[in-house]
């Protein structure tokens, strides 16, 4: 019959132990062997001398030993399953186990022993991938985030030396005038010793890194042949170890970045590739420092050459109207001033300046024999005046660049009251940089020489202007700009 042929109860449990991967102990109460079943590639990791009746204490490394040895006596008062890791060293290599105690009745504890190193290295490789993932987050961070090259090279070395667990690192970069490269940034250097580099391409280590665009690898800087080695500041460094790997961006090298370490190192090909992830992340780093340098430069010559222009025209229209000369200038000064005095901001300043300076180019339309003439103004002869800020809208409006200081050319002969040209415009329709400068315009005009009339004085001007206040000019602005002659005097 078939139920003749099925295995009793005791061959099948030596079926199932003798199938069982693991190390089985069971223990009595005091830690003593009862039993065990262990394949024959455990015994690498206890003692050849396992056997019945002896102490779990002479089977284990002393260490584990007595860690088991804990445990069982802690079951004792609260028999419930625990685990212990621990590793052993076998041959220069690391094996990893867990052991799980479980109580049973009557007073005996089973230890069941399962090698995890595969698994502990797997968990490792996971946990360094997490950390790696999150340093080149704070590098990326960093890279965004600020445009200062010295601390975004300062988070980039920090995370080189954590991540790929080295002493000390650092950044040279290349100059392009001199094609020198210069010591950056470094961090974990006992001395100051490498802050003066200012190495050729092609010299030492890190200039033949660069030149040939590879990284250079010196397993032991005693037996190698560099210029630093020689320096007794660099030897109180005590480094054994170098590594270099050129920072490359958009096909230029850019610097090289160097990894120091004081005692032997063993890097494997993940450890190389993860440099030169960091090192790539430095050159992004230094690419985008360069490019918003040669931006800020570009911008400022272009500033420069926008100012330059505007004062050329502002110069033109003086030499056309000697009679007006030094008035652009003074009126600027003054506007600028009383701006500021009203919080107008730096950015929004410059709109002011170029306003102030271009606020009668309009008259470069205005023809001669009306704009020089010594005598009055017939009425005509007023009405093509009065289109000088619309002439001025017409040359500036297509330029960019000053299209946003169009308010002043265009309205600061606006009225407070709306009886002022070329609009019409009234109280807070005329734009604030307007009636501002409306005020210090007249003032400056009136203390000024005319062929018509002298300069007024100081306090006839000022009375004039007070008269205005509600008339000509925004009340507002007459406090502030009589406050601030007055603070002046």
């Amino acid at each position: 019959m078939l139920l003749d042929n099925l295995p009793n109860a005791s061959t099948q449990l030596n079926a199932i132990l003798k199938a069982f991967p693991d190390f089985l102990l069971i223990l009595d109460e005091r830690g003593f062997v009862l039993d065990y079943k262990a394949d024959d590639s455990i015994f690498p990791f206890a003692s050849k001398q396992f056997r019945l009746g002896q102490s779990i204490a002479s089977a284990f490394p002393p260490d584990v030993a007595g860690k088991f040895q804990q445990i069982v006596q802690d079951l004792k008062q609260t028999p419930a399953i625990q685990s212990f890791e621990y590793s052993v060293k076998l041959q220069q290599t690391e094996h990893w186990f867990d052991a799980k105690f479980i109580p049973v009745e009557p007073a005996q504890v089973i230890v069941v022993i399962r090698e995890i190193t595969r698994h502990k290295l797997a968990e490792e490789r996971t946990q360094r991938q997490l950390n790696r993932l999150a340093a080149l987050r704070a590098i990326d961070l960093a890279i965004s985030s600020t445009l200062d090259i010295h601390l975004a090279l300062s988070v980039v070395l920090s995370q080189v030396t954590s991540q790929l667990n080295v002493d000390a690192a650092d950044i040279l970069l290349l100059n392009p005038q001199n094609n020198l490269l210069e010591f950056a940034n470094g961090v974990g250097f006992r001395t100051e010793s490498l802050q003066q580099t200012r190495l050729p391409l092609g010299e030492g280590y890190a200039g033949m890194a660069a030149l040939r665009r590879q990284v250079i690898s010196v397993p032991n800087l005693q037996r190698g042949k560099t210029g630093f080695l020689r320096s007794p500041k660099f030897a109180e460094e005590g480094f054994h170890s170098y590594y270099c790997v050129p920072l490359i961006a958009k096909g230029h090298v850019r610097g090289v970045m160097e990894v120091f370490h004081r005692t032997p190192l063993t890097p494997d090909l993940d450890w190389f590739d993860f440099m030169e992830t960091l090192a790539g992340q430095a050159a992004i780093a230094v690419e985008n420092a360069t490019l918003f340098r040669e931006l800020q430069r570009t911008n400022f010559e272009l500033t420069l050459a926008y100012n330059t222009t505007i004062e050329g025209w502002s110069r033109a229209l003086d030499l056309r109207d000697r009679d007006t000369e030094g008035h652009t200038r003074r009126v600027t000064e003054m506007a600028l001033k009383l701006a500021r005095r009203l919080g107008v901001s730096e950015a929004e300043l410059v709109n002011v300046q170029r306003g102030a300076i271009l606020h009668d180019i309009g008259k470069m339309a205005i023809p001669d024999n009306i704009l020089l003439k010594s005598g009055p103004l017939s009425a005509e002869e007023w009405n093509i005046i009065r289109q000088h800020p619309r002439y001025a809208r017409e040359l500036l409006s297509p330029i960019s660049f000053v299209r946003p200081a169009l308010d002043i050319p265009m309205y600061h002969h606006e009225k407070w009251d709306g009886t002022g040209y070329p609009g019409g415009l009234k109280e807070n329709q005329i734009p604030l940089y307007a009636r501002l400068f409306a005020v210090a315009d007249v003032y400056d005009a009136l203390t000024s020489n005319r062929p018509y009339r002298p300069a007024w004085t100081k306090e006839q001007a000022i009375v004039y202007i007070r008269e205005q206040s509600g008339k000509h000019f925004d009340p507002d602005m007459v406090n502030h700009f009589l406050k601030m002659i007055t603070d002046t005097d």
